[in-house]
């Protein structure tokens, strides 16, 4: 029977980085059919495996093809599989996969809309998301109220918030009348509401927010909110060469 490191699989189920998995094998959290795991334990699909206590969902043995859809997520949807208070979920509008699970890539907040993605690959998820890979996020932003080089000075400089140091690596003018404007804003980490904090430490107000990029991964114009698509051959052999994966 075919079997596989459990470092692994656990990465394609999209628990951790395999090297994440590792430390917790040496720290006795994962076990396999109710035994304490040890590095360099291989399973196959009959295998029970718990991590913490909890049993993990396995993915098939057999070999199956990345995947990777984009998704234009509008306002009011949220970022869960499921929510309690009944709102739509960004899960609810994907195609199914069988014997696997959706991971996704990063998250909007419920008023936030654009670029989402989502694999069956959690290794590659987890790379795209770890701040050592300074993978690139794109927002067109919308702000309230007068903005000063000052402001702009400050935002390109870095601002400390309650966790830590933020900064957008660059801030581009990309118009607008009256009293709203329109800003081009690249992040390279993925921090909680981090583009309207970092505007809102500086009294600006964000009235709309749209992520447009993500690495490579441009929103097409022509994908309507609420819609997915898979991302062609190049677009993802571009995406995966940014966190060195094979």
């Amino acid at each position: 029977m075919t079997t596989e490191k459990l470092q692994k699989v656990l990465a394609r189920a999209g628990l951790g980085s395999r090297r994440e998995i590792e430390g917790w094998i040496s720290q006795g959290r994962i076990k396999i059919n109710g035994q304490v795991a040890q590095l360099g334990d291989r399973i196959d699909n009959s295998a029970k495996v718990q991590v913490d206590g909890r049993p993990v969902p396995l993915y098939s043995f057999q070999t199956t093809k990345r995947r990777i859809i984009i998704y234009h997520k509008p306002e009011g949807e949220v970022c869960t599989r499921s929510d309690p208070e009944g709102r739509p979920t960004v899960f609810e509008k994907l195609p199914p996969l069988r014997g696997q699970r959706w991971v996704m890539i990063g998250r909007l907040d419920l008023n936030t809309s654009g670029l989402l993605m989502f694999t069956n690959d959690g290794e590659l998820a987890h790379r795209l998301l770890h701040p050592s890979y300074e993978i690139e996020r794109e927002y067109a932003v919308r702000v309230l109220g007068e903005v000063s080089k000052e402001i702009l000075q400050n935002l390109r400089r870095g601002v400390e918030l309650d966790d830590g140091l933020a900064t957008f690596s660059e801030i581009h003018d990309a118009g607008g009348t009256g009293a709203n404007h329109w800003y081009h804003v690249i992040l390279k980490e993925g921090r909680q509401r981090e583009v309207r904090r970092l505007w809102e430490s500086q009294g600006v107000k964000v009235s709309r927010l749209i992520r447009v990029r993500f690495g490579n991964i441009q929103l097409p114009r022509l994908l309507r909110p609420g819609k997915w698509r898979d991302l062609e051959t190049e677009e993802m052999a571009g995406l995966i060469k940014l966190v060195k994966l094979r």
